[in-house]
């Protein structure tokens, strides 16, 4: 007899996501597709380089390397993925290459190809605005 101990999976929806990463690039919520979420002319879009999250001088912004209320990153699980940040000093930016969320060997990292950032993976990440 065969039994398997299967545990439910929790799919987080967000609501007020700014798109998502590591998933199908003609996805509407898909930051790779240039016609949904990853539109430069999307009001309040990460490409949009006009809008609070894609200034290069917003403080909200992920292209500011000095920003400290960049977008967050959570998996479906509602797992913290670090912030989506270019700040190289931020303890919780992706960009920090010896950071938990930065570092390409940490397991947590979307920047560690064996891990969370895998490239095959079909579990998205998704961006959060800071409150």
């Amino acid at each position: 007899m065969l039994h398997l101990d299967t545990q439910p999976v929790i799919i987080q929806q967000f609501d007020n996501s700014l798109g998502a990463i590591n998933i199908n690039k003609y996805n509407p919520n898909s930051l790779a597709n240039p016609y949904g979420a990853g539109s430069p002319y999307k009001s309040d879009g990460l490409m949009n380089p006009y809008s609070q999250y894609g200034s290069p001088y917003s403080n909200k912004s992920w292209r500011n390397p000095y920003a400290t209320d960049a977008p967050k990153l959570y998996d479906s699980q509602g797992n913290y993925r670090g912030k989506l940040s270019s700040n190289p000093y931020d303890p919780e930016s992706t960009s920090n290459p010896y950071g938990r969320y930065g570092s390409r060997y940490s397991p947590d990292s979307i920047n560690n190809p064996y891990g969370t950032g895998n490239p095959y993976s079909n579990e998205p990440i998704f961006v959060i605005p800071s409150p």
